[in-house]
């Protein structure tokens, strides 16, 4: 859950400083050119203050020696003087233009009035009486120019226009630096928005663990495991307390069932006993080989069977297995010899294959599942064929394969051994419970075992028994 909840977390806090930080860069970049642009205004006013008076071009038949002359001339100078230290110091083109394009005073020498683009479009602009509009925004990876311009006014009338042209690249640079500053600022809130959703998906996910756990453990048996006390919000607070009252109403059920069952089973066995023993004495005084005294003598014992059956999967249930180290190949190799001259008086080969090899088990639990799967391996094979028993190390665990040639089951039916009370169709008349097999789950289950089940090749069944070789999780 903390995989997937993670992420939407951290795509929704990007998206977020993503639209955050887009319009701070572009008011960034709007702020730089405006700095620049209002700089450049204040240039072209000054130039166009000084142009003022000298907006008048000298001719042929003016040129005289007097004063005012004179006086204008100086001004003019000095405007191109201006204009030149200023080129040379910026590095910014600027110049004065009369309205037919011809120069005023410009610098750098060989910078005219361009006829078309932006400077031409400034111009023009300046010439109806009004400084050009604010050039279009200017991005770090352009390599345009700002062009301003303003009117020369004399006597309400605009007589020249003033042009700057400027660089752009320490503007850029400056716009650049800016978004790197914020990206930076964007990286460490991100950095900090990951490590609080860590910690935010942590504190709301950890009952969901830790109820998630207590579900596992319960399902494979632990049934006293328990939601611990934990934080997170209120309502998993609430779950978890909640899953804990359940648990316990069903542990005390099963518990309950477990009771009846082996009280049923307790209790019926002494009436059965008695009514078996009457029916022995009742076999005494009618004539040898009555076939219905015969039957419910057979009937007698088996019930008999299934009660101590019960009995024994109550018991099974309710026990918790002694966990040690255990030589699995010893302990196998013992059931083995001791199911030995049962499978010979059937004439049924019983072989085994026990290297030693440890694993976590309980012995004497361990010892009554492999009697249950060795027990119904001999029973179901026919006689003079064999039944073999193989302990195999693999990986972390133990595995003891019990294999019969026996008539199998169908891929049906083999979906359904170790079921309760469940018999193959075929195998009605075959004696035992149908108990015998969910008793072996069981109690492989209490020590972290397992069972399953497949056909063995060309034809009987294969019962596979599977130990941890390390201490399972308590």
């Amino acid at each position: 859950m903390r995989a997937r909840l993670l992420p939407l977390l951290i795509v929704l806090l990007a998206a977020v400083l993503l639209a955050l930080g887009l319009p701070l860069a572009v008011s960034i970049a709007a702020a730089q050119q405006q700095r620049v642009v209002v700089d450049r205004i204040d240039d072209t006013a000054r130039f166009a203050a000084l142009a003022q008076f000298v907006t008048e071009r000298p001719t042929a038949a003016s040129r005289t020696t007097d004063t005012a002359e004179t006086s204008q001339d100086e001004r003019g100078e000095t405007l191109r003087q201006e204009l030149a230290s200023y080129y040379s110091v910026y590095g910014i083109k600027a110049g004065v233009y009369y309205r037919d394009d011809a120069p005023m005073a410009h610098a750098p020498e060989g910078w005219y009035l361009p006829q078309r683009g932006e400077g031409r479009d400034a111009f023009n602009e300046a010439l109806l009486g009004r400084r050009s509009h604010d050039p279009e925004q200017v991005w770090p990876w352009q390599r345009t120019r700002l062009v301003v311009a303003s009117p020369v006014i004399r006597d309400g009338d605009v007589v020249a226009v003033v042009v700057t042209d400027s660089p752009t690249g320490q503007m850029r640079s400056n716009i650049l630096h800016g978004w790197l500053l914020i990206g930076a600022g964007e990286i460490a809130a991100m950095l900090l928005a990951v490590g609080a959703a860590l910690r935010l998906t942590g504190w709301v996910l950890r009952p969901v663990r830790v109820l998630d756990a207590t579900t596992h453990d319960i399902a494979t048996g632990r049934l006293k495991s328990r939601v611990a006390a934990a934080g997170g919000p209120p309502e998993l607070r609430r779950l978890a307390r909640s899953f804990n009252e359940m648990a316990d109403n069903v542990e005390e059920v099963l518990e309950q069932q477990r009771a009846f069952v082996a009280d049923a089973s307790h209790q019926l066995r002494n009436p059965l006993s008695a009514l078996l023993l009457r029916i022995e004495l009742l076999a005494l005084e009618m004539p040898e080989g009555n076939e219905e005294i015969a039957s419910v003598r057979t009937e007698g014992k088996r019930l008999a069977q299934v009660l101590d059956d019960l009995l024994d999967l109550a018991l099974a249930e309710h026990a918790e297995a002694d966990l040690q180290v255990t030589d699995l190949g010893a302990l196998t190799a013992e059931r083995v010899a001791a199911w030995g001259p049962v499978a010979e008086a059937k004439g049924v080969r019983l072989t085994g294959s026990c290297p030693p090899t440890t694993g976590w088990a309980d012995a004497v639990t361990l010892s009554s599942a492999l009697d249950a799967v060795i027990d119904n391996a001999v029973k179901f094979t026919p006689s003079g064929a064999c039944v073999r028993v193989e302990v195999e190390a693999a990986g972390q665990s133990v595995t003891v394969a019990v294999t019969d040639e026996g008539p199998g089951l169908g891929d049906e039916e083999l979906t359904r051994v170790g079921d309760r009370f469940w018999r193959s169709p075929a195998h009605q008349n075959i004696k035992g419970s149908g108990l015998g097999l969910s008793i072996t789950r069981v109690l492989l289950a209490a020590g972290g075992g397992t069972i399953t089940y497949a056909h063995n090749i060309p034809t009987g069944l294969k019962a596979t028994v599977t130990i941890p070789r390390t201490r399972p999780p308590q």
